[in-house]
C-alpha cells in the first residue's frame, strides 16, 4: 500500500449516511427479541437481503471476504469478521452476542471545536462514555486501549473517571507520532494548536481481587511511554492498526473488539454507527472468486489511500 504526505490535499471520501440509517432503524423491532443474537453471511456476493445489520451481530466466518448491500451501496466485509452497525441505543445485541474480549480498543468521537466546525462526524459528550458496558464485554484482565485527543481534560477524564468507573486500572500511556513520507513531523512539535502525535491510554480490567491476583502472575507487563511512528492515512481520523503491536500483551490468539469503529479488521469484532464507513467498495479493488462449492468469495485490496501501517 502506497504512502501519501498527510499535509497534502486529502483524497475525496465516500459520502457516509450510516449514522442516519442507524437513527431510522431505531423504529424497527430488535431481532434479538426473537431469541437471535447473530447472523452469518452465507454467500459472498449479492445474496445479503436477509441480513439485519442494525439489530444483530453479523458474522463473516469464511476465510475470504464478502460483500453486503445496503441502500444501494456495497461494503466489503473482511474474512473472519463480526460487526454490529448501531449506536448506544442498540448496543445490547453486542452484549448478548456472548463473546468476551481480551482486547478492547476504542476511538471515541471526542467533543471539540474543530469537529463542530467541520461536521465530519458527530461528537459525544465525555460523560456518555460511561454508558459503554465494558464490564459485560471484557474478560478478566482485558487490555482496554483508548485513543484520546491532546486535550488535557479528556486525558484526565479517562484516567480519573472513566477507567475507574469500569474497574479498569491505568497501566501505560503511549504516543502515536505522525510523520510525513520523508520522516518529518506532520506538524511542528512546539505548535500551540495541532500536535504531531496522539495519546493512547492502556489499562487492565480488574474484575475482582481474586481473579486479578491469579492472572497478574502470568500477565505480560505493558511498557509505558512507548512510541508508535507511522505515516497517517489520507482518510480523515483513520488510525493505524494496533493488532501486531499489542499482541505481546494479549496473547497469540486473543478475542478483539473495536468500539466506535469505522472500518473492519480480520479476526476482530467491531461496533459503531459508522462501522462500515471505510469498507465501502469505492475504497477497494474487488475480485470475485469461485470457491468451488457453488458460492462466490471476494478477494479485495485497499486502494492507495495512505500508509497507516506500524
Amino acid at each position: 500500500m502506497g504512502s501519501q504526505d498527510p499535509t497534502e490535499e486529502p483524497l475525496p471520501s465516500q459520502e457516509c449516511n450510516l449514522a442516519a440509517l442507524c437513527d431510522m432503524a431505531k423504529e424497527l423491532p430488535l431481532a434479538e427479541e426473537q431469541g437471535e443474537h447473530s447472523q452469518p453471511l452465507t454467500k459472498g456476493y449479492g445474496d445479503t437481503t436477509h441480513v439485519d445489520l442494525f439489530s444483530l451481530v453479523t458474522e463473516n466466518a469464511k476465510d475470504q471476504g464478502s460483500v453486503v448491500s445496503l441502500m444501494g451501496e456495497e461494503y466489503i466485509i473482511p474474512p473472519n469478521t463480526a460487526f454490529l452497525l448501531s449506536d448506544f441505543t442498540r448496543i445490547r445485541p453486542l452484549v448478548d452476542y456472548g463473546r468476551r474480549f481480551d482486547l478492547i480498543v476504542m476511538d471515541p468521537p471526542w467533543e471539540n471545536k474543530s469537529v463542530k466546525r467541520s461536521r465530519r462526524y458527530s461528537f459525544l459528550p465525555s460523560t456518555q462514555l460511561k454508558r459503554l458496558p465494558i464490564p459485560l464485554l471484557a474478560c478478566p484482565n482485558c487490555l482496554v486501549v483508548t485513543w484520546v485527543t491532546n486535550r488535557s481534560s479528556h486525558l484526565r477524564f479517562i484516567c480519573d473517571e472513566l477507567y475507574p468507573h469500569w474497574g479498569v486500572q491505568v497501566v501505560a500511556q503511549w504516543f502515536w507520532v505522525k510523520v510525513t513520507t520523508s520522516g518529518q513531523f506532520v506538524f511542528p512539535l512546539d505548535s500551540p494548536h495541532k500536535k504531531p502525535y496522539e495519546v493512547l491510554v492502556l489499562g487492565r480490567y480488574r474484575c475482582s481481587p481474586e481473579n486479578t491476583r491469579s492472572l497478574e502472575t502470568s500477565e505480560v507487563p505493558v511498557e509505558d511511554q512507548r512510541l508508535i511512528v507511522s505515516v497517517p492515512s489520507a482518510l480523515h481520523s483513520q488510525k493505524p492498526s494496533l493488532t501486531d503491536v499489542l499482541k505481546p500483551y494479549v496473547g497469540s490468539e486473543p478475542t478483539c473488539l473495536e468500539l466506535f469503529a469505522r472500518s473492519l479488521l480480520p479476526g476482530w469484532t467491531s461496533w459503531g454507527n459508522e462501522v462500515l464507513k471505510f469498507q465501502h467498495a469505492s475504497y477497494f479493488t474487488v475480485t470475485r472468486t469461485d470457491d468451488g462449492d457453488g458460492s462466490t468469495g471476494i478477494l479485495s485490496s485497499p486502494e492507495d489511500v495512505g500508509d497507516a501501517r506500524l
